[in-house]
């Protein structure tokens, strides 16, 4: 059977269940006795296991059987979870990981075996529990079967048949096992009768059993040729048969009690089962799984329906017919209920970043010899599924250099009058048409002094230009190979981290900023546009050219009086809007246009906001607010920093969308 169309599913499914691992793991180190807990990992474990075995991936599948023997036995109370086997747990999670990225990858799990990995396992279980166990199967060697069996194996030796038990097991690789284990009952049937099964016969057309079963047999023929019959099946890994004789069996007298006590909680272990799954299906009914690609499709069909709506309302603007102009508001608001439709579907909570963290920052307590508590806040806070998938990496630089730049070591907190363990916040919020997420640490902040000389050690700044503002040093930190760390490890130190973040938020249309205060510590503020596809844009023109402002960058719009600007220090202009200080700046000599201002009284100002900082840009003429298409630029023209994309206008003519963060630089 071809398994490769089953492949994404699974995919889907494992990450989630290697989530859900590492979570409950986290949790289980801190509660080590909350059976609870090591139900919900057990069961996970278990998942996990039959979905790899029924994809073919033996090597994921042996190490979550290990995984999952560990966990039976701490269930059962045989083991105690102790900081060492957390350990080993951890590094199983790590192992199926790097199967499953190796799977993304090729689309098969490799070679690797991880048989260490799976013996530290085995091990926690002890050799010589394993010895008591055997002794004990020995001590009571004798086959327990109920009176009716006991009584057919007597007849049968009465009438010269004989009676042989075989232990079958299935090739783990086995992906329909009720069917295979259906043949073997077909084949023996054909050499002699069948009087009993282990699991009973339901159980196995249920496929509620594992790779291995027992089946007890009437027959004349001799045992190897049973054997023989059974292994000629395909997928049938091993048949170990003994032949059963009347002094080797005794009636299950004294467990017939326990036996029906363990059918009475089987029973409602099933109907538990039954209604997680039925709880399981509500929830699952009211979900659906959809490819990005055809959600990019459909965004895409959505540009082009806002498109040619702002096409239709120019022609609407000549005809002056109110029918005409009724439907064209009709068409509006279904458009902008569709787009905002869309828009939610794409939306997802910043928790499925936000989810990986807690176990990477306690492997990098472990290494780095610190302690601090990583608090999360506003994992709910939802985004667009785009830029979700691209803030992985530029967090984990930011978690990482709060942990190893920021945090302190323990008796150097303590000497400072601080708590031992540090705290590192990592907290999302929305904020207009923006999402926000933060990086904050309580650790020594950071030393302007030492990046300013970092700073005049490799030539980026001059004796005579320290004048710099406080923010002006530490935007150094952003630039490439430049790291105040004087010692390269496997954290920190070659200067690839913050410029690689900046980077990265810059393309998603984002900006980052740095607060920081010596000895209390550091936080970074990230802001992002919700969506990158479409936006709200003013549309204002300079000469005969028109450009997109969009509107979630814009604090407000006013006309000042020529009068009222004025000139400070360098030459820069200034006004002065309700008591606060806003630099102006010219579109015209942005864009590289020339315009005659000396004939203007007064001047258009778009106030447009970067973070905390303000920036009056003079324009034009207002054109209005609209619905824009953001377009890629393409390779040729994307080293334009001053635009962040273009979008195409009603009448088909091309606008530049100005990037807010470039025009209050």
């Amino acid at each position: 059977m071809d398994m490769s169309q089953y492949l994404g599913m699974f995919i889907e499914e494992a990450k989630d269940h290697i989530q859900s691992l590492n979570d409950n793991m986290l949790k289980l180190e801190e509660n080590p006795e909350d059976l609870q807990l090591i139900n919900e990992i057990f069961r996970s474990a278990h998942t996990l296991k039959g979905m790899a075995g029924t994809m073919g991936f033996v090597n994921m599948q042996k190490l979550t059987h290990a995984m999952e023997n560990v966990l039976a036995a701490a269930r059962d109370g045989k083991v105690r979870i102790n900081s060492n086997i957390m350990d080993v747990l951890f590094k199983t999670v790590d192992a199926l990981e790097e199967y499953l990225d190796v799977i993304v990858a090729t689309g098969t799990e490799g070679s690797e075996q991880n048989l260490q990995l799976v013996n530290s396992l085995n091990g926690i279980l002890g050799r010589p529990q394993e010895e008591i166990v055997v002794s004990a199967k020995k001590a009571t060697a004798q086959l327990e079967y109920d009176e009716f069996v006991i009584r057919a194996i007597e007849r049968a030796y009465s009438q010269g048949f004989n009676v042989y038990k075989f232990d079958i097991e299935l090739d783990p690789n086995c992906l329909l096992k009720s069917a295979r284990a259906y043949l073997v009952f077909k084949a023996v049937e054909e050499l002699g009768e069948i009087i009993n099964s282990k699991p009973p016969v339901q159980d196995i057309e249920d496929e509620k059993f594992d790779f291995e079963f027992s089946i007890t047999i009437v027959s004349k023929e001799p045992l190897e040729k049973i054997r023989e019959r059974i292994l000629s099946i395909s997928e049938i890994r091993e048949a170990k048969g003994i032949e059963v004789k009347v002094g080797d069996v005794k009636v299950e007298g004294t467990q017939q009690e326990v036996g029906r006590t363990e059918e009475v909680q089987s029973t409602e272990a099933v109907k538990v089962v039954r209604e997680q799954k039925q709880e399981g299906l509500q929830r699952t009914s009211k979900t659906v799984r959809v490819d990005i690609e055809r959600l990019d499709v459909l965004m895409n069909l959505v540009s082009e329906l806002i498109i040619i709506k702002s096409r239709i309302e120019g022609f609407a603007k000549k005809y002056n017919d109110r029918q005409y102009e009724e439907s064209i508001e009709y068409l509006e608001r279904i458009t902008t209920s569709l787009h905002d439709a869309v828009m939610k579907v794409r939306m997802v909570p910043v928790e499925r970043v936000f989810s990986r963290f807690p176990r990477m920052m306690r492997d990098l307590a472990r290494e780095l010899g610190k302690e601090f508590e990583l608090v999360m806040s506003g994992e709910d806070t939802e985004v667009d599924r785009t830029i979700v998938d691209e803030l992985g990496d530029p967090l984990i630089h930011l978690l990482r250099n709060a942990a190893d730049h920021g945090i302190e070591e323990p008796e150097e907190r303590v000497k400072n009058g601080k708590p031992r363990s540090g705290l590192i916040k990592l907290s999302a919020y929305h904020d207009g048409n923006n999402v926000v997420i933060e990086v904050e640490d309580d650790g020594k902040g950071i030393d302007i002094e030492k990046v300013k000389k970092k700073a005049i050690e490799k030539g980026l700044l001059k004796e005579d230009q320290l004048d710099l503002s406080e923010q002006e040093i530490i935007d150094f930190l952003f630039l490439p190979s430049f790291s105040t760390k004087d010692k390269v490890t496997n954290l920190s130190g070659r200067g690839v981290g913050l410029d690689v973040v900046k980077t990265k938020i810059e393309q998603l249309g984002g900006m980052i900023e740095v607060k920081t205060e010596k000895g209390k510590g550091t936080k970074f503020v990230i802001r992002l546009p919700l969506t990158l596809a479409i936006i709200q844009a003013l549309l204002v023109t300079v000469k005969d050219e028109i450009y997109a402002i969009p509107i979630a960058s814009i604090k407000e719009i006013i006309d000042v009086a020529r009068d009222d600007i004025k000139v400070v220090q360098k030459g820069k202009e200034i006004i002065m809007l309700r008591n606060q200080v806003i630099p102006i700046k010219y579109l015209h000599k942005i864009v590289g246009l020339e315009a005659d201002l000396d004939t203007r009284r007064k001047y258009t100002v778009v106030i447009v906001k970067r973070g905390e900082k303000l920036t009056g840009i003079v324009v034009d003429k207002l054109l209005g607010q609209q619905d824009i298409v953001i377009k890629s630029l393409g390779k040729y023209l994307e080293g334009i920093r001053l635009v962040s994309g273009a979008t195409i206008l009603g009448d088909g003519s091309v606008a530049m969308i100005l990037d807010p963060n470039m025009l209050s630089v």
